[in-house]
């Protein structure tokens, strides 16, 4: 998503882009990587310790695409219903597609037979995966809306972006944004327009409604601001020289 990193980097900021474990092109596709979607957050937060011993961190906001857009509010506070996620794994509740990963749910149950156990570690879904250094959140496109509890929306207290696409089959608006516009007090957001669809926000030179709501989310609140973007999950820090952007 360079329309969005590119112009953070040439506001500033250093960016950074996590590669998830199992839900990369580099190591290749682990069901865990798309179904325990409780672990991305960890792993942003994982990534912040490591950039906070190179050198002090400000305060953060957090950006992310599909999955990576759960895993923004995740970190603001937003919690899964391990009790749903529970469902969707026996089948009671269709998983949504999965256009990576289409045996995704198949492939977990063979490595996790659905015992108490396995139901016992969902817990940690319910978990809370904040990080108290994010202080803002802009969701495109965003993921598992259906799964998080309205309850711990109502607990994020950062200013939330969102942006969606109005042909999005992957992350209806319905079933996945909607939650986070409603239940979120702080958010705020609009349409891509009514033809864009989820893998429109993947173009490497998107439509011009695209590349702008991109140029006006990169503008710091402060001069002393930090933020962090997953795209696939993105971490994005703004330091007081310019810096490279990993990926």
């Amino acid at each position: 998503m360079e329309w969005l990193v590119r112009p953070l980097h040439e506001a500033g900021f250093r960016v950074v882009a996590l590669d998830h474990h199992g839900n990369n092109y580099v190591d290749g596709y682990e069901p865990e990587g798309f179904l325990h979607v409780w672990e991305r957050p960890r792993d942003v937060s994982f990534a912040l310790d490591a950039l906070a011993r190179e050198q002090l961190l400000g305060p953060l906001g957090v950006a992310g695409f599909s999955l990576g857009g759960y895993t923004a509010a995740a970190l603001a506070g937003a919690r899964v219903d391990p009790q749903i996620l529970w469902a969707v794994l026996t089948g009671a509740v269709p998983l949504p597609e999965i256009p990576e990963f289409p045996g995704a749910l198949e492939a977990l149950r063979k490595k996790y037979p659905l015992d108490e156990s396995s139901r016992r570690a969902l817990d940690a879904a319910a978990a809370d995966l904040s990080d108290p250094r994010v202080r803002a959140v802009f969701q495109v496109a965003p993921g598992v809306g259906g799964l998080v509890t309205p309850e711990s929306l109502a607990t994020v207290r950062v200013p939330v972006g969102i942006r969606w696409g109005g042909a999005d089959t992957v992350s209806p608006y319905d079933v996945d944004t909607r939650p986070y516009l409603e239940h979120i007090p702080t958010a705020s957001g609009g349409s891509a327009g009514p033809d864009v669809r989820h893998d429109d926000f993947f173009a490497p030179e998107p439509a011009d409604r695209l590349s702008a709501f991109g140029s006006a989310w990169r503008r710091p609140p402060s001069s002393s601001s930090t933020w962090t973007d997953p795209s696939a999950d993105t971490a994005s820090a703004q330091s007081t020289e310019p810096a490279g952007s990993t990926r």
